[in-house]
């Protein structure tokens, strides 16, 4: 037979189970205020979202934004609203900075761009597009992939869009990656030339005057392909080097530094 204390024991741990199961329902409603089901965001429209988005962007408090701009475009993807606030999202990225915040941005501009080719911005858009890329270029001794992709982005614009108001803008940043091509180019000359690998430095400058006519610094190219002619021994061809860097652009420093033949075994 059991004892009094083993069944005072029974149904104390009955009686407890009893008060657990009572209770269970109210933690269950009072601890849901911690998940994400009752995220505020969550609650709202997407009209709402997207003019509290609009809200937090004409604050700059960009990445607040982005989340109710993301929720509004969640909710309805299709309607005017999601489309806006596709697009706005994307530029809170774009303006909150940062080069993981640019691909990201980079990413949703193209998306817009795949779902509303049609769209009054897409102009803009694809603007938006080769500024996230020219924003991801690195310094002229670097890859330039990069530098390449903007290049084609901005050219995609001046091409499907003449009439856009961002072509001048588009045209300008071509000037300036344009320029950055052309440093990298000629870096990689002089550092053939270093290595006495005269041959694929003289390819690399004429493939720079070739391919880059605009390029500010006409005159150290020419100055450096002659030296490194005559350090090869091409001792004809660094004279009409030398001749063309004295004939059209004369009053440059280069001209006063061409070394003379014999000193590099030439006659």
């Amino acid at each position: 037979m059991r004892s009094s204390g083993a069944h005072e024991g029974v149904r104390h741990s009955l009686l407890l189970t009893a008060v657990l199961l009572a209770t269970l329902p109210l933690c269950l409603v009072g601890c849901k205020g911690s998940g994400v089901d009752n995220d505020p965001i969550l609650q709202l429209s997407a009209d709402e979202s997207l003019e509290r988005g609009r809200q937090l962007m004409e604050a700059g408090k960009y990445g607040a934004a982005g989340e109710y701009l993301a929720h509004a475009f969640e909710v309805a993807p299709n309607s005017e609203s999601g489309r806006e606030a596709l697009l706005l999202s994307a530029d809170a990225l774009y303006l909150d900075g940062g080069v993981a915040n640019f691909i990201k941005a980079q990413a949703k501009y193209t998306d817009f761009q795949n779902r509303f080719p049609t769209s009054d911005r897409s102009d803009y858009v694809q603007f938006q597009i080769a500024n996230c890329l020219e924003k991801q270029t690195r310094k002229p001794d670097r890859d330039q992939t990069p530098t390449i992709d903007a290049l084609d982005a901005y050219d995609d614009l001046v091409r499907l869009y003449p009439t856009s108001e961002y072509i001048d803008e588009g045209q300008l940043q071509i000037v300036v990656l344009r320029q950055k091509m052309a440093d990298h180019e000629f870096i990689v000359g002089r550092y053939n030339m270093t290595r006495k690998l005269h041959p694929a430095a003289i390819h690399r400058f004429d493939g720079l005057l070739e391919q880059y006519p605009e390029y500010a610094e006409i005159d150290k190219v020419l100055y450096f392909k002659g030296v490194s002619q005559l350090r090869w021994k091409k001792c004809e061809e660094a004279d009409q080097t030398f001749a063309q860097l004295r004939s059209e652009y004369p009053e440059s420093k280069y001209v006063k530094q061409v070394p003379e033949k014999k000193k590099k075994g030439c006659e």
